[in-house]
């Protein structure tokens, strides 16, 4: 999948397995934000885990000046029954704290349609948190429309 951004100072583009130490510290940092503990290794190995099962796709965002990892994206693949399509969860955006602002989550947002649409997905589905405005802004100045006329429930396992 080719790199997707209009800004030359960021480079999204797939991760891979190289990728991963970088995206723990990152997805560590995500986790915290939504109020878990930070365990780096639950971080690392829950990654390594959807890599190596390809069971997820993540997008990673780094500074092109020096290659830092700045941001990711990941997605789980979905289907719609009533529709008979695929479907992709845009389940996780983060952004480290000082590459906010710079169009980093808008370019990683940009690649997940881009590969949604190669995919032959009918649609890219994601929540946010209720006082997530920053976010909720973002997602609706790309289109995301929020749902009405649904349910969400979920039953807790563990």
């Amino acid at each position: 999948m080719p790199e997707h951004t209009r800004d030359a100072s960021i480079k999204t583009v797939r991760a891979t397995l190289d990728d991963l130490d970088e995206l723990a510290v990152l997805f560590d940092a995500y986790r915290v934000f939504y109020r878990q503990a930070s365990d780096p290794a639950v971080a690392r190995a829950f990654l390594l885990e959807r890599l190596q099962g390809n069971e997820s796709i993540i997008f990673i965002a780094r500074d092109a000046a020096n290659g830092e990892a700045i941001g990711f994206t990941q997605l789980y693949p979905s289907f719609s029954s009533v529709s008979a399509h695929r479907i992709w969860i845009l389940n996780d955006l983060f952004v480290a704290p000082g590459a906010r602002r710079r169009g980093v989550a808008r370019a990683l947002m940009g690649l997940a349609r881009a590969f949604a649409m190669d995919t032959g997905a009918l649609r890219l589905v994601l929540e946010t948190a209720e006082d997530n405005r920053s976010a909720q802004a973002l997602y609706e100045s790309l289109g995301y429309a929020h749902e009405t006329g649904t349910r969400h429930y979920s039953l807790e396992l563990a």
